[in-house]
């Protein structure tokens, strides 16, 4: 199998992609297992954290890394947490303090639309001048009671439409088909096929 660091060390994202691309005959490895630390994510776009993570994961390891950045944007709070949805809270890390804190914000608030974005940068290298770039949507609202022991993060309480769940309740298969991360692998897989 071929190696692939994940620019991560959230063990349910780890999961998912190890799931996911386990059919292409890569070995998704956590950057942790090479102590590669957290890198910074100084930007305000998804799509620039990924590329540094990517990049970051990367240089230490010799190895093609795949970053992603992710994370709910709520319409009521002009895209708020965003880029910042990990760490909404505070730190150090907490899905608890997250979801008190957007909870706290939607207080009184009658518009509760809500997406996850999940952009995906693979980096064969370093180096690379044209790294593999997708992205994903996954269109929701949020609820004030949590739901379900599934997922991570937000999901208790992101209602997902004309299913009835939460992002936490769905099965893990149909939450890997319609959800942000998805859709962004799925493209990603596509690119795969193609050879990149």
């Amino acid at each position: 199998m071929k190696k692939l660091i994940l620019a991560s060390g959230n063990a349910g994202k780890l999961r998912e992609f190890g799931q996911l691309l386990a059919p292409f005959d890569f070995e998704v490895l956590p950057q942790s297992a090479f102590d590669v630390p957290e890198a910074d994510e100084p930007h305000v776009t998804f799509v620039e954290n990924a590329i540094a993570k990517a990049r970051h994961a990367a240089r230490l390891t010799g190895l093609p890394a795949l970053a992603d950045d992710s994370g709910l944007c709520v319409t009521a709070l002009g895209g708020a947490p965003g880029v910042f949805s990990a760490r909404y809270g505070g730190e150090p890390k907490s899905d608890a303090r997250n979801n008190a804190r957007l909870l706290a914000a939607l207080a009184g608030v009658g518009d509760r639309r809500a997406h996850y974005v999940a952009v995906l940068v693979l980096m064969r290298h370093a180096d690379d001048p044209q790294p593999v770039v997708t992205e994903g949507e996954w269109h929701g609202e949020i609820i004030d009671t949590p739901r379900g022991a599934g997922g991570f993060g937000y999901d208790p309480y992101f209602l997902v439409p004309g299913t009835g769940c939460t992002a936490a309740e769905l099965p893990q298969e149909e939450k890997n088909r319609c959800s942000h991360r998805g859709k962004a692998l799925a493209q990603l897989i596509e690119r795969l096929r193609l050879g990149m």
